[in-house]
């Protein structure tokens, strides 16, 4: 299917590896122009090498916290009027709500509630300007239902969701639409990460805890960044300026809801 993005600029945030390299990648193979972005500064050129030579997209890499004002500014440095921005960020480390730190707490805030809204913020306008725009959020399943030990990601999480629900239809006349994207389990570095945490937490071995997690979901698998990544460009693409405001779950089935 032709997405009919070919051309546009699209920034996608924290796109070294995982779930937001898998966006950067469709992306690219839509034809977009690609931003991406890492702290690692070799992690994120071999990244964007790897895209050109797999695409022929033009890919701008830049080096930064997204986080942090100065990461903000250098992505919007190289592209001031993005069509299409994925906002994307690491998490909080799994952690019994009991040990959670005010800063904790704070800094889980800013990485996954703040820092998206103040992108947003500063594109949206000139989205609205051209009538096209296209934000996708990645979040989480644990925005509908809780994951132990995430309490601070999956609380700053949902912050973001319901203050982006009003916003959303507010921009919609404009062909702006709004979307988040709540991952189940995918085959990430950050899923090995919190699975070897939770194992600790819960006294078991990372190795059983990884099939432990795999025995819940319906599919018998993690999930890719590949599918992700398609799943994102979609909603990214000229077909779906009909879908705003929504949670759009992937997750294999683990949500066990009717509705």
């Amino acid at each position: 299917m032709d997405l009919g993005i070919a051309g546009r600029t699209a920034i996608v945030c924290a796109s070294s590896k995982g779930l937001g390299r898998g966006c950067a990648e469709a992306l690219a193979e839509a034809g977009c122009i690609v931003v991406i972005n890492g702290r690692d500064a070799a992690a994120l050129e071999a990244t964007a090498s790897q895209i050109r030579a797999s695409y022929g997209a033009k890919v701008i890499a830049v080096v930064g916290d997204v986080s942090t004002k100065a990461g903000q500014d250098a992505l919007l440095a190289a592209a001031p009027e993005p069509d299409i921005l994925i906002n994307n960020n690491g998490g909080p480390p799994p952690k019994n709500f009991r040990d959670v730190s005010r800063e904790a707490l704070l800094d889980g805030v800013i990485q996954n509630m703040a820092t998206p809204i103040e992108l947003i913020q500063r594109v949206i306008d000139s989205m609205i300007a051209r009538n096209f725009g296209r934000i996708i959020n990645i979040t989480s399943m644990t925005v509908l239902t809780p994951l132990t030990g995430l309490d601070v990601s999956s609380g700053a999480r949902a912050g973001l969701t319901a203050f982006l629900a009003g916003v959303s239809r507010e921009v919609a006349h404009a062909n702006v639409t709004i979307n988040n994207v709540l991952p189940g389990m995918f085959d990430t570095d950050r899923l090995r990460g919190t699975t070897g945490k939770m194992a600790a937490l819960e006294g078991i071995t990372p190795e059983v805890m990884a099939k432990n997690r795999i025995a819940e979901i319906p599919s018998k698998r993690f999930g890719t960044s590949e599918e992700f990544g398609k799943l994102c460009a979609f909603l990214a693409s000229s077909h779906a300026g009909y879908i705003t405001g929504q949670n759009l779950l992937i997750d294999g089935g683990v949500f066990k809801g009717s509705f």
